[in-house]
């Protein structure tokens, strides 16, 4: 199946979307006698215990949030790596669990990254070579014990730089964490439309990992150009039910790195069942089939595309955004403001500054390295698939109604004025938290250019563009106070929401940030 044959890509999409008619005749139920497992355990392997120094005397950053989320990829040591004080902080303030909570039927789990339905279907592998500490190899971590496991031992780097095609920051990097999806712990709840949730979950997760890593000072790069059959036969991966979406280069090495050891042989590792039973959506695995790469050759010819998409043309009444004075913003570092977020559950009818806003925007949307958005690692300015839109409820300084986020400027421009709470509501999957919210965003793109452009592959970078920009507002908002959370909806009502400016764009996320209502936690 052809990255450039994009008919599969389109009917996952459309047959996906959700709809007022949809939600209410799916049928679908949650069968909680059949609730995964969040965590993926090889019931044979012994684990390797990661220290929690950071807790105690370091390696705290001392880097504000704000700061790191603007930061990413921005390490410039010429020879940098991972340690076991750094590594450990890095993998828990990305997917390590952060709180607990009993309730009557057992434990929740509450992760530093947002994850749709608390499922946590992304897994991290680490691919190393020699470490203080820690001998070259192939491990996974399991946040639950917080340890790793090796799966193989041996500098695998090199493997894994070749399925690349020779990135450089794969070729270089100390360690590259590889990312997977494990279809059945999402779709456990929703189904089909879980491949979307992959890179959203991805996207959140690789937030908080892309600011870690700018406030410990380690480069680091979000690669999603790779040979999916050889990453997946690396990690050693049940393809019907786990597959790698992404990977990133952590740190810097002035060498490239060694052949690897040997060739790949399967393990057949004992992992313990998610449930008892797991139901199957073929859709989600001919998507990803039809937007994986097969060879280096490829992944080459991918990853040369540039991503820079034209802004429309101006309307004539915008502002200009107005972030916050260096004075007053928050100190909070990266690491108390990820230990304190959750997911708002309900938002208070309250208003936010304009001030605030403004820097949520800003900081959100500073360049990403990625190989997508920036193939030649020079930081391309204004780099994006993604175009933002907000219904802007209850915002001290600016009018309420529909407004365009031109990021280059950067500025807002006023679409349509008015109190668009009910549709923010509707919009939103008929949820009463857009409705509340200050300001819902919203992520959009022209599926069809980035298609023509990358391909079916191009599916999956729009949508992990949206989770990481959705994940940085979600630092952004708890950094001054406030609450966020990611949401779903119904896709073809918010395109038209906002055309005719929106025309032809598909929507890709929404996220709503507001003031968090005070309540009792309810676990059910």
């Amino acid at each position: 199946m052809s990255n450039r044959d994009t008919e599969t890509l389109w009917h996952y999409h459309d047959t996906t979307k959700h709809s007022y008619q949809s939600i209410r005749t799916g049928g679908h139920y949650l069968d909680w006698t059949n609730h995964p497992l969040p965590f993926k355990i090889y019931s044979d392997l012994e684990p390797i215990p990661l220290p929690r120094e950071w807790n105690e005397s370091g390696p705290n950053s001392q880097m504000d949030a704000l700061s790191a989320i603007s930061a990413f990829g921005s390490g410039t040591e010429p020879e940098s790596a991972p340690d076991l004080r750094t590594l450990p902080s890095i993998l828990h303030h990305s997917a390590g669990i952060t709180r607990r909570r009993q309730y009557a039927g057992g434990e929740i789990y509450f992760r530093a990254a947002a994850c749709t339905g608390a499922l946590y279907e992304v897994e991290l592998y680490l691919v190393c070579g020699p470490l203080p500490d820690l001998e070259a190899g192939l491990y996974h971590f399991n946040a639950a014990d917080f340890a790793l496991r090796r799966l193989r031992s041996g500098d695998w780097r090199g493997f894994l730089a070749r399925a690349t095609a020779n990135e450089p920051a794969i070729a270089h990097a100390p360690v590259t964490i590889v990312c997977t999806g494990t279809y059945w712990r999402n779709a456990w709840k929703y189904q089909a439309r879980t491949y979307r949730h992959f890179f959203w979950d991805n996207g959140t997760m690789l937030a908080n990992l892309l600011a870690m890593a700018a406030a410990l000072r380690l480069p680091a790069r979000l690669v999603m150009g790779f040979a999916d059959q050889d990453v997946n036969q690396l990690l050693d991966l049940d393809t019907q039910r786990e597959v790698a979406i992404s990977l990133v280069a952590l740190g810097r090495s002035p060498n490239p790195a060694p052949d690897s050891p040997g060739q790949i042989v399967p393990l057949d590792l004992k992992t313990v069942a998610l449930s008892k039973s797991e139901v199957d959506y073929p859709l989600m695995r001919e998507a990803h089939a039809a937007s994986s790469l097969g060879t280096v050759e490829e992944v080459r010819n991918w990853r040369g595309r540039t991503a820079v998409l034209a802004e429309p043309e101006r309307a004539s009444t915008t502002c200009d955004l107005k972030p916050l004075a260096a004075s007053d913003l928050p100190s909070d570092t990266i690491e108390q403001v990820i230990l304190r977020r959750g997911s708002s559950r309900r938002f208070a009818r309250a208003p936010i500054r304009f001030e605030q806003l403004s820097t949520m925007l800003v900081r959100a949307t500073q360049e990403i390295p990625a190989d997508f958005l920036d193939p030649t690692g020079s930081r391309l300015p204004g780099s994006r698939l993604n175009d933002i839109y907000l219904i802007v409820n209850a915002v001290d300084g600016l009018p309420t109604g529909a407004y365009y986020l031109r990021r280059d400027q950067p500025q807002l421009e006023l679409l349509k004025e008015g109190q668009f709470r009910d549709q923010a509501g509707y919009l939103g999957l008929e949820q009463a938290l857009p409705a509340d919210a200050a300001v819902a965003i919203f992520f959009l793109a022209d599926l069809k250019e980035i298609f023509a452009r990358y391909g079916n592959r191009g599916y999956r970078a729009a949508q992990i563009e949206a989770g990481i920009i959705g994940g940085k507002l979600y630092v952004a908002a708890y950094a001054q106070k406030l609450g966020a959370t990611g949401l779903t909806f119904f896709d073809d009502d918010v395109t038209n929401f906002f055309s005719p400016h929106a025309a032809g764009k598909s929507a890709i996320f929404l996220v709503a940030i507001g003031v968090p209502a005070k309540q009792r936690l309810r676990l059910v």
